[in-house]
């Protein structure tokens, strides 16, 4: 980073099925809970980025970016991204390009997502939007099929059994019962996610991600400074279409994101005491593990064994994952440097990690924060 950032307030909703709430209640109730935690007033808000997806497809609603900006007495600039399931990670990204720029001293970031007002099929149709229209969706496939595919493939190469992948959406709903902002709240056993309805050969329903309702927020400054620092922030791409790629197996921005995030920071793995990757589905948290560095291709079940067996104290989506904690898609990469930030704190750990991506791994983004003394 060219200038010292400080992530000086956060807020979120809890993610779950908001019948109630519009996607103007969910911003507010994350903007009103960030500034409460801030020492900086609304009137020091330079400038609002906005992450979503889908408010079009579910919502009708465009233009987000200057609806979050008029919930500010002064209605500073704004702006809208999108990257897919990415969208968060990259709304930080630009955020960070303003302040390091000097284009602003203080910028919140707000990801927003109101997905139950539409039907299943309404939504399957609007998130393979993050898909190749012309390489993937006349096949008919949606992305629980892209990442069934990329299952079974691990499976033939490394010998993953259906009863070990089950161990990583069960570690991720022990952690979310502990985290009160979950969409789930209860520990599920592996037996029963292995036996759990068959949505895409391998993938059970206990191994996707749900669709969620929510918002999180942050405020980032290098006006004020707190003790937890922004000490990297990387983006990587890939091609949207599997079907390009010469491996099912491993999703290279992500190592491209972490790679350079880690370079930037000027930290190893071996620092890192919290992190929070992208499990949209089972098989993508395996992956994302061993693309970060953290286990060799094919070994990133001793890393779930070991929790699940309580052999290791790996602060590993302690928030419960987009599994347990639900995945309002713009949000999720906001909400996790937000509970990152929480693990830090909480156990007196120096560096943590986010990792947030879109679609099969095309839009890779990897944040890096540090609890200052």
């Amino acid at each position: 980073m060219q200038r010292a950032i400080s992530l000086i307030g956060s807020g979120q909703t809890r993610f779950g099925e908001w019948w109630d709430k519009s996607l103007r209640d969910l911003m507010a109730e994350a903007l009103d809970s960030a500034l409460s935690a801030s020492p900086a007033t609304a009137l020091d808000i330079d400038a609002v980025i906005v992450a979503n997806m889908l408010g079009e497809f579910t919502n009708a609603q465009a233009h987000l970016g200057t609806l979050a900006s008029a919930l500010l007495p002064h209605r500073p600039p704004a702006l809208r991204v999108e990257a897919a399931c990415g969208s968060g990670s990259l709304a930080v990204h630009m955020a960070c390009a303003l302040l390091e720029s000097n284009r602003a001293q203080s910028v919140l970031v707000l990801g927003v997502e109101k997905m139950t007002d539409a039907s299943q099929e309404d939504i399957a149709s609007a998130l393979m939007a993050a898909a190749d229209a012309e390489l993937d969706r006349p096949s008919g496939i949606t992305f629980p099929g892209i990442f069934g595919l990329i299952a079974r493939r691990y499976m033939h190469e490394y010998g993953l059994t259906r009863d070990e992948l089950s161990l990583v959406s069960a570690v991720h709903h022990m952690h979310g019962k502990e985290n009160p902002y979950a969409q789930f709240r209860s520990a599920i056993p592996p037996e029963t996610i292995s036996k759990s309805p068959l949505i895409a050969d391998p993938l059970r329903l206990l191994d996707c991600s749900p669709i969620s309702d929510g918002a999180a927020a942050l405020i980032l400054s290098t006006k004020y400074q707190t003790p937890m620092r922004l000490l990297a922030s990387q983006v990587a791409s890939d091609t949207v279409s599997i079907t390009e790629r010469p491996s099912l197996t491993s999703f290279p921005a992500t190592k491209e994101a972490c790679e350079k995030a880690l370079r930037e920071a000027e930290i190893s793995l071996d620092d890192v005491g919290a992190v929070e990757t992208h499990d949209c589905f089972s098989i993508a948290a395996l992956i994302n593990l061993e693309d970060m560095g953290f286990a060799n291709p094919g070994e990133a079940i001793r890393i779930y064994k070991d929790i699940h067996e309580g052999k290791s104290t790996m602060r590993l989506n302690r928030s419960g994952g987009l599994k347990a904690c639900g995945h309002p898609v713009a949000a999720t990469g906001i909400k996790q440097i937000i509970d990152v930030a929480k693990q830090l704190q909480a156990h007196e750990e120096r560096y943590g990690i986010a990792h947030n991506f879109g679609g099969a791994g095309a839009t890779c983004g990897v944040h890096v924060l540090a609890s200052m003394p």
